[in-house]
C-alpha cells in the first residue's frame, strides 16, 4: 500500500525528460512536459491502441483506468501512479492478458524507457538516492545496540510498545514515530540502564553470586564454580533440603541476599491450593522462614548480615511440603535463583566495581580541573560511540557541566555525575534516532553520505546494531569506504550477522509468526479423515446430555454421555503428535532462517530460496514432515528425496501454517503470500460487503465441497473473479499441505487437485510443476520483488518511481551473474541509494513503488518529514 506520500504526484515541468532515441544509449533530457506527450502521441499511443484501448480506451474503463480520457492530454504523462501500475502489470505479463497478444520486445523496449525516462522523470547519470525520513532504532536495534555498547541486556520488547510497520518491515523511517509515553519510557529506560550498568563509586564492597545449581541436596558432592548461573526448581510437594558452601576471604561484616521465585505453569481457570514452608540458614541457623502458596511468579529477596570469619561457610535451603494430600494442578514451584554474598563491608576491603574500568580506565585525579578533563575524555568517547558521529564542542560542554554539577552535589561522586551524563546521553535524539551528514561535494547533484553515516548503515542494516570498533576506527581515518567489501565480509562472517537473517526473512516471509499464529490440530486433522456422517448428530447429543443435570440422566443416558465423551477424547489424543509445540514451532522458524542464511553465507543462487533439493531439519521436524533417517536435537542441512514435494519456502512449515486458518488452509492467504512477497504483483484490496469464503462451504447435495469447489463458486461472483483468478490458482497448488505444513492426498474424503493455470497462462499439475514455473518463466519477477524487499529495508524507507532505475540494474546483474545473493547485496550496498543522500532541502514526494499494480488512487494525506 502506498504510504506517507504528498497527495500531489511529482509534476513533470520539474523533472528531466528524454529528448531524443527512446532507446538510444545515450539519453538527452527534454525540458517540457509537451515535449513528453508529443513523443507519447508518436511511440507510445500506438502501442497502447492496439494492446490496450479493448480495456482501457474508446469507452471502455475496465478498472477505472481510460488513456484516452486524460483532461488536458499531458496530465497522463504526470500520474506516475498510472505508469508505476502498467510497468509492473506488463512486465510481469499480468497485461495483455493471457489469452491476447503479448507486446513485442521492441514495443516493451519502447514503453519501459518512456514511462522511466519520461513520465518517472530518471536520470540514469544522477539517481536520486530519495528521501529518507531520519529513523528511530526500532526495539531490537535499541536492545542490540545498548548491549554493545553498555554490555546490559535491556529486554526492549517488554519495556517499550511494540513499533510499527510500514512496507512489511518496522525499520521504517516514516512510521517510527515517538509519543510522549514512549519518551517517558525512555527516559526511565536511560536510567535503570546506567545504574545497572556504571558504577556509582571507586570502591564497594565485593559481590559473588551462588547460583542456585551451586546448591546440592544433603550428603552430596559440592558443586564446583563452573556448573553455570542455572536456578534451581524445588517443588512445592517435594520434601527437600538443598546446600552450598562459600568461602569468606576475610574477616567481617558481610550481606547475603537469597534470591527466589514462586513460580507456577499457568493452567486456565484451574488453581493450586498446595502450600510449602521454607527455612533458609546460615551455618545451620535458621535466619528465614516464610510459607508460600501460589503467588503468580512474584519475585522474594530477603537479605541478612552476618559476622564471619575466613574460611568456609555453610548455606542451606529446606522446602516442607504443608499440603502432602492436595493434587498439584499447576506446577508450584520454588526456583531457587542464587544468593549474592557482598562483602566484607569494611572499607579496607572494598575492591573495584564490577565493569569499572570498562567506563574509567584511568585513575581520577583529585584536582578539579583534571576531573574535568577527565570527564571530558570519558563523555567524548561515550557520545561518539552513542550518537554514531562525533559529539560537538557545545554539546559535549553542556554534558561536562551535567556532570560537574551532579558530582559536587551533597553525596555525588565523580561516578554518579559521569553517570548522569550518560543517562542524558541515552535519552537524547541523537541517540535514538540515526543523524546522518554528507560530504562537501559542492558540484554533486546527490552527495555521498560521510563515512560515519556509512558506518552506521552497514551496521544497522547487517547486524541491527551499532557500529563496533574496527568500523569507527576506519570511519574516523576516512578509509571505510574503500575498504568496504573487506568489512561486509568480515561482518557478514559475525555471529552479529544472524540479525539479518531473524529481521528481514522474520518479517519479509513472515517466518516468525510461527510462533504465535493459531492452529487447531484437532480441527485441521479431522477436516483431512473419511467424512464420518453421524459426527455432528453424536456432538448435538453430548451438548444434550451435558446440558442437564447428573441426577436427571437415566443410566442408560450416563452410558451414553460416557461413551461419547471416551469417543471424543480418543479422537483428540490420536491427534495429540500433531500439536505445533513451542519446540516444533522454532524448528520450522529456523528451517526458513537456515535456508536464507546457507544461501548468503554460501553465495549460491537465490532461486533456491523457491525451490532446492535440500532443507534443514531436526529429528523432530523431520518426524513431522515424514522424513526418515535424521536424528537428534540439533538441526542440520538433509538432502530430500528426488521425488520429495518438499524443498525451498513454500514447502516449509513457516509459510504453510501462516498462511493458513486456525481450522483448515486458505488458498486465497497462500495465493496473495506468493504474489505479494515473491512476485512483487499483489491484487488490490477486495471491495467491501463482499460475502465470505464460507458462505461457500455450506453442504452441497448432501456433502460439503473441498476448497477448491468452494473458491470456484466464490469466484463466480464479478467482483471476485478479477483478484481470485491471481491468487486462488497459486494457492490451490498447495492444497497437499494442510494447515499444519503436512502433507496429505485427500480433503474431506475426496482427491485433492493440486493443478491449475496461473493468470499469466503457464499451467503446472502438482506443486513441483508450479516451483519449476516459479524460478524459470517467473524468475525476473522473484528477482524483482527480492530486490524490492531488500533494498527497502536497507534503506529504511519504501521505494518510489525514482528507484525503479536501481532495481532494474540490479535485476539485470542477477539475471546476468546467476541469481548468486551476493550479486544482490553488494550491489545494494555500492548503489547510489545506500552511498548518497539528498540535501537536505524540502523535496516533493514520489509514487510509491511498493504498492500494488492496481492501485491508482492518489495518497491521502501528506507525508511527514524529517530531514536530519
Amino acid at each position: 500500500m502506498i504510504r506517507g506520500l504528498n497527495s500531489n504526484l511529482r509534476r513533470l515541468g520539474s523533472l528531466t525528460t528524454l529528448a531524443l532515441g527512446l532507446i538510444s544509449p545515450t539519453l538527452v533530457f527534454a525540458e517540457s512536459p509537451v515535449i513528453a506527450e508529443d513523443r507519447f502521441e508518436e511511440q507510445i499511443l500506438p502501442i497502447l491502441e492496439d494492446h490496450c484501448f479493448a480495456c482501457h480506451g474508446l469507452g471502455a474503463s475496465k478498472g477505472g483506468v481510460a488513456f484516452d480520457k486524460f483532461e488536458p492530454a499531458e496530465a497522463r504523462v504526470q500520474d506516475q501512479l498510472l505508469w508505476l501500475a502498467v510497468l509492473k502489470n506488463v512486465r510481469a505479463g499480468v497485461m495483455p492478458p493471457a489469452d491476447k497478444p503479448r507486446l513485442a520486445p521492441d514495443e516493451l523496449s519502447k514503453l519501459e524507457q518512456w514511462i522511466k525516462y519520461e513520465a518517472f522523470g530518471i536520470d540514469p547519470d544522477h539517481l536520486d538516492p530519495g528521501r529518507v525520513v531520519i529513523r528511530r532504532l526500532n526495539r531490537v536495534e535499541y536492545r542490540n545496540t545498548i548491549r554493545d555498547l553498555l554490555n546490559v541486556d535491556f529486554d526492549a520488547p517488554s519495556e517499550f510498545p511494540s513499533d510499527d510497520s510500514g512496507h512489511g518491515f518496522d525499520n521504517i523511517g516514516e512510521v517510527l514515530t515517538i509519543s510522549p509515553l514512549l519518551l517517558e519510557k525512555y527516559l526511565d529506560a536511560a536510567r535503570s540502564i546506567i545504574n545497572d550498568a556504571v558504577p556509582k563509586t571507586s570502591g564497594a564492597p565485593a559481590t559473588e553470586r551462588i547460583a542456585g545449581s551451586r546448591f546440592r541436596p544433603a550428603n552430596s558432592e559440592p558443586a564446583s564454580k563452573d556448573v553455570g548461573r542455572r536456578p534451581l526448581a524445588l517443588p512445592y510437594k517435594d520434601a527437600a533440603r538443598v546446600a552450598a558452601t562459600y568461602h569468606a576471604p576475610h574477616d567481617g561484616r558481610y550481606r547475603l541476599k537469597l534470591d527466589l521465585v514462586a513460580s507456577e505453569r499457568y493452567v486456565d481457570g484451574v488453581f493450586d491450593l498446595n502450600r510449602c514452608r521454607t527455612i533458609f540458614r546460615i551455618d545451620d541457623k535458621e535466619v528465614y522462614r516464610q510459607e508460600f502458596s501460589r503467588q503468580e511468579n512474584k519475585r522474594f529477596q530477603p537479605s541478612f548480615e552476618v559476622d564471619w570469619k575466613s574460611g568456609e561457610h555453610h548455606l542451606s535451603l529446606e522446602v516442607e511440603p504443608l499440603t502432602p494430600d492436595l493434587e498439584p494442578v499447576r506446577s508450584l514451584t520454588l526456583r531457587l535463583d542464587g544468593v549474592n554474598v557482598i562483602g566484607p563491608l569494611e572499607r579496607e576491603h572494598w575492591v573495584r566495581p564490577e565493569g569499572y574500568l570498562r567506563f574509567f580506565p584511568e585513575e581520577t585525579p583529585k584536582d578539579p580541573t583534571g576531573r574535568r578533563e577527565a570527564a571530558r575524555l570519558i563523555l567524548e568517547r561515550f557520545a561518539t560511540r552513542a550518537f554514531r558521529l562525533p559529539v560537538d564542542s557545545v554539546t559535549l560542554g553542556r554534558l561536562v557541566d551535567l556532570s560537574e554539577k551532579i558530582a559536587d552535589a551533597p553525596g555525588g561522586t565523580f561516578e554518579i555525575g559521569v553517570g548522569e551524563a550518560m543517562t542524558a546521553i541515552l535519552a537524547s535524539p541523537r541517540f535514538l534516532f540515526r543523524e546522518e551528514g554528507y560530504l562537501d561535494e559542492p558540484d554533486a547533484r546527490y552527495p555521498k553520505i560521510d563515512e560515519y553515516s556509512l558506518a552506521s548503515r552497514l551496521s544497522y542494516f547487517l547486524w541491527s546494531t551499532t557500529p563496533d570498533d574496527e568500523l569507527y576506527q576506519l570511519a574516523a581515518e576516512g578509509r571505510l569506504r574503500q575498504n568496504q567489501e573487506s568489512q561486509v565480509r568480515r561482518m557478514l562472517a559475525d555471529p552479529r550477522a544472524s540479525s539479518l537473517t531473524h529481521q528481514f526473512v522474520g518479517q519479509w516471509l513472515q517466518a516468525r509468526d510461527i510462533e504465535g499464529v493459531p492452529i487447531n490440530a484437532f480441527a485441521v486433522a479431522t477436516r483431512d479423515e473419511p467424512p464420518d456422517p453421524d459426527a455432528e448428530q453424536r456432538r448435538q447429543r453430548f451438548r444434550e446430555l451435558r446440558q442437564k443435570e447428573p441426577g436427571e440422566l437415566t443410566e442408560a443416558e450416563k452410558a451414553e454421555f460416557e461413551e461419547i465423551r471416551k469417543r471424543f477424547t480418543g479422537s483428540r489424543q490420536r491427534f495429540q503428535d500433531l500439536e505445533l509445540t513451542g519446540e516444533l514451532r522454532r524448528a520450522m522458524r529456523q528451517e526458513t532462517e537456515l535456508l536464507f542464511e546457507h544461501i548468503l553465507r554460501e553465495d549460491r543462487s537465490l532461486l533456491e530460496l523457491l525451490d532446492t533439493n535440500y532443507t534443514f531439519l531436526n529429528e523432530r521436524l523431520a518426524k513431522y514432515y515424514g522424513i526418515s533417517g535424521v536424528e537428534g536435537p540439533a538441526m542440520r542441512r538433509v538432502e530430500l528425496a528426488p521425488d520429495s514435494p518438499r524443498g525451498g519456502v513454500l514447502t516449509q512449515g513457516t509459510y504453510l501454517a501462516v498462511t493458513s486458518n486456525p481450522d483448515r488452509t486458505s488458498p486465497v492467504k497462500r495465493g496473495l503470500f506468493i504474489l505479494e512477497n515473491l512476485l512483487g504483483t499483489p491484487p488490490p484490496p477486495p471491495p467491501p460487503d463482499i460475502p465470505a469464503l464460507e458462505d461457500s462451504e455450506k453442504r452441497r447435495d448432501g456433502k460439503f465441497p473441498t476448497l477448491r469447489e468452494s473458491l470456484a463458486i466464490h469466484r463466480q461472483m464479478p467482483a471476485c473473479a478479477s483478484c481470485h483468478d491471481r491468487m486462488d490458482p497459486l494457492g490451490l497448488a498447495f492444497e497437499n499441505f494442510n494447515a499444519l505444513g503436512r502433507w496429505r492426498e485427500q480433503e474431506r474424503g475426496g482427491p485433492i487437485d493440486a493443478s491449475g493455470t496461473l493468470i499469466t497462462g503457464e499451467s503446472f499439475s502438482s506443486v513441483k510443476e508450479l516451483k519449476r514455473i516459479l524460478v524459470t518463466e517467473r524468475r525476473g519477477d522473484f528477482y524483482r520483488c527480492l530486490t524490492e524487499k531488500l533494498l527497502t529495508y536497507a534503506l529504511g524507507r519504501g521505494l518510489d518511481a525514482n528507484d525503479v532505475q536501481t532495481v532494474d540494474d540490479l535485476v539485470e546483474r542477477l539475471e546476468r551473474e546467476g541469481g548468486r545473493a551476493s550479486v544482490l547485496l553488494s550491489g545494494i550496498l555500492e548503489s547510489d541509494l545506500f552511498q548518497r543522500r539528498r540535501r537536505p532541502e524540502p523535496a516533493p514526494a514520489a509514487v510509491s513503488i511498493n504498492t500494488h499494480p492496481n492501485q491508482f488512487a492518489e495518497p491521502s494525506g501528506p507525508a511527514k518529514e524529517s530531514q536530519p
